[in-house]
């Protein structure tokens, strides 16, 4: 499955933004679809994720301002950020579990964001 995101850019500090993700194919069989960031000089980040039969998880540096969802029938993944911070600025990426693997086995080229002050 190959992924692309879209929807980064430029954005003011307590800005939303909402980023995409788009599949080659069905999501509909994907056990676990996920957002990940990471930022210069720092390990990438789980940031959301969402499961079967709708579970969902945030870190909790975005819990209360993030949201993620996906719509099966457009092959999608959003991730609705609210209240950006400067600390959000990262290169996002999706990532979903097609194979019953411990990590995810499909990414995405990721898009940036960067939150100004």
């Amino acid at each position: 499955v190959q992924l692309v995101e879209s929807g980064g850019g430029l954005v003011q500090a307590g800005g939303s933004l909402r980023l995409s993700c788009v599949a080659s194919e069905s999501i509909n069989n994907i056990r676990a679809m996920a957002w990940y960031r990471q930022a210069p000089r720092k390990d990438r980040e789980l940031v959301a994720a969402t499961g079967i039969g709708d579970s969902t998880y945030y870190a909790d540096s975005v819990k209360g301002r993030f949201l993620v969802s996906r719509d099966n029938a457009k092959k999608s993944l959003y991730l609705e950020m609210n209240s950006v911070q400067p600390e959000d600025t990262a290169m996002y990426c999706c990532a979903a579990w097609v194979a019953a693997t411990m990590v995810p086995d499909s990414w995405g080229q990721g898009t940036q964001v960067t939150v100004s002050a």
